[in-house]
């Protein structure tokens, strides 16, 4: 099943383990077809989702970590001052953080695979990865110091990273959190949304 495909009913009752105890339908329990949408494909639907966009997120902070861990083996190194070398150790720290939170989904999978635990599984993955992306941004906003700071002389690299962590924090943050509270709203005007 992809994610456009509508989720096949296989005429089987939903297991206690895929049970969320809430039987009303919302949007994004609706098939692309309008048809509602079983309680154990949500939660199929969702890992999946959550699935998809580790495995996004997990290149970019792989890339970005093995980037992180090569500078301390390079000639300039050395001459960095305490300020950029606290900044390095800090980017690091964060960096494997991140990494740890962003593949760690993969790990609980493992363990917990056939335990009949997948909503919870689901839920803890989607904190997981909240945390992996918290992470992964103050990674990029570190990096970009260090790099920056370097390379651009003053008060100008702090303003830059600055306004590019203004940046991050509207685009992976503000945005989702407006779209929410405005589909949201919407749903409560149309009495179509409430069944």
């Amino acid at each position: 099943m992809t994610m456009t495909e509508p989720p096949v009913d296989r005429g089987t009752r939903t297991p206690p383990a895929c049970r969320t105890g809430d039987d009303s339908v919302t949007r994004d329990d609706v098939t692309p077809d309008d048809r509602p949408e079983s309680a154990r494909d949500r939660v199929n639907r969702r890992w999946q989702e959550i699935l998809q966009e580790t495995r996004v997120a997990q290149t970019g902070v792989q890339i970005l970590f093995g980037f992180l861990l090569s500078v301390a083996f390079t000639p300039v190194f050395r001459d960095l001052g305490t300020f950029d070398r606290a900044v390095y150790v800090v980017t690091v720290v964060t960096g494997a953080s991140a990494t740890a939170a962003l593949i760690a989904p993969v790990s609980l999978h493992r363990f917990l695979s056939g335990q009949r635990m997948k909503d919870e599984l689901v839920g803890t993955a989607h904190k997981l990865m909240m945390c992996g992306m918290v992470l992964l941004a103050l990674t990029i906003g570190c990096t970009l110091l260090l790099i920056l700071h370097v390379v651009v002389p003053g008060l100008l690299a702090e303003l830059l990273v600055g306004g590019v962590m203004l940046w991050f924090a509207l685009c992976w943050y503000a945005l989702p959190l407006w779209l929410r509270h405005r589909s949201g709203r919407r749903g409560d005007d149309d009495p179509a949304a409430r069944g």
